[in-house]
């Protein structure tokens, strides 16, 4: 089955007739095109749901979409997180429901653009979110969170940073058990750590 069209590259590297390839733009073009790649990056945005649902409709599963939302219908707590993190989450979540604890489990799957009114919608019912980052800038904290906070701008929503798994520690499902009782205790900080561990913080 073939999902994508044909190839046919725009330009070809032929010795013969030597071109340039991703020259400068001088200041004269440079906001023209910075302004064209941004209103061309926002058309993804629907674009695509699209292809997702073909992709899904032709090989029988999901390729990502711009969000995608686990038990988040009925949540109180919801947790927010990119990449491969998602599927321990999701035993994690599976887990505090038998144990009738309403936390469910939202998964960015595109960045950039970010899906703003896909992320309001998925979180709209929650009293509380945390973002589980693996990464920190730091003297700012968690990257993706600042793009919630806008999302979720105007709201009262409590949206809580926790940072996770930096130079590849593990994260697994016991310290996100703990953490997910943690959240429904309410006793997150505004920035968290998981599994930090203080023999190794000095003052």
């Amino acid at each position: 089955m073939i999902f994508l069209p044909p190839f046919t590259p725009r330009q070809v590297l032929d010795p013969d007739q030597p071109i340039t390839i991703g020259a400068m733009v001088g200041p004269e073009a440079f906001m023209e095109v910075r302004y064209l790649q941004h209103q061309n990056l926002n058309r993804a945005l629907e674009v695509i749901p699209e292809l997702s649902f073909r992709f899904e409709r032709q090989f029988g599963r999901e390729c990502g979409g711009l969000v995608r939302p686990y038990l988040t219908e009925d949540a109180e707590t919801i947790v927010v997180a990119l990449g491969s993190v998602n599927g321990r989450m999701k035993d994690a979540v599976d887990e505090m429901r038998a144990a009738g604890i309403p936390i469910g489990s939202l998964s960015i799957c595109c960045y950039r653009p970010f899906p703003f009114a896909a992320v309001q919608a998925s979180l709209a019912g929650a009293c509380q979110v945390f973002v589980l980052e693996k990464n920190i800038a730091p003297g700012m904290g968690g990257v993706v969170t600042s793009d919630i906070q806008s999302a979720l701008a105007g709201t009262n929503m409590k949206i809580s940073t926790v940072i996770a798994g930096l130079g590849g520690r593990r994260i697994t499902k016991a310290s996100l058990r703990r953490l997910f009782n943690r959240a429904e205790r309410g006793t997150l900080e505004s920035l968290d750590y998981l599994d930090l561990n203080p023999e190794f913080v000095t003052a």
